[in-house]
């Protein structure tokens, strides 16, 4: 199905999971991080990366504060979103989570740079949702940014997902980049098996 019809299921979908979300109690979202991080740390997918595309995480979301500084410490170079006009991300490299400001989305973001999206690509982009399945599904917050600029992009994606926020499925549109890995608090799993 596509179309208005599912527009209005996404939209309802998405304040349902993100009431969800603001239930989620703090200690719970904070043991989820943890175990998320520590399955991201662990995994070939991350250990094998030499570059990485990050979200900066917000609120109850996953938090990828340490993934961006353990990244850093090892020597990867690390690219994080930059809001621009049009609903496009501009992937910035940053030395240090320091540099961060909030954007216009009130999301911290680097200043505009010159080192941005390198030609040779990056290894692995690990992206927000609202809600995921384990079909590759990712329920953003509405806007597009990440499908437009993974569409531009192709790259190997991870969601990090708080497991309470996983679904059997999603509704999907043409326009909807499909997730090749989803991380829990339970591991890592590469969607579609």
């Amino acid at each position: 199905m596509n179309g208005p019809a599912q527009s209005n299921d996404k939209q309802t979908l998405r304040q349902i999971m993100r009431q969800k979300t603001q239930g989620l109690p703090m200690e719970e979202a904070l043991f989820s991080s943890e175990k998320i991080t520590a399955a991201v740390l662990a995994s070939d997918l991350y250990r094998q990366a030499h570059s990485l595309f990050i979200y900066v995480s917000v609120g109850k979301e996953p938090d990828t504060r340490r993934l961006i500084r353990h990244a850093l410490q090892a020597g990867k170079t690390v690219y994080v979103p930059k809001c621009l006009p049009g609903h496009t991300l501009q992937a910035v490299a940053i030395d240090s989570l320091n540099c961060l400001t909030p954007g216009a989305l009130g999301i911290p973001e680097p200043p505009a740079g010159e080192r941005d999206f390198p030609a040779a690509g990056i290894d692995l982009a690990i992206v927000p949702c609202v809600a995921a399945s384990l079909n590759g599904g990712r329920l953003g917050h509405g806007a597009g940014y990440y499908d437009r600029f993974l569409a531009a992009h192709p790259l190997p994606t991870l969601c990090l997902c708080h497991a309470q926020l996983l679904l059997p499925d999603l509704p999907m549109t043409p326009q909807d980049v499909p997730m090749d890995y989803i991380a829990t608090a339970g591991g890592i799993h590469r969607c579609g098996e």
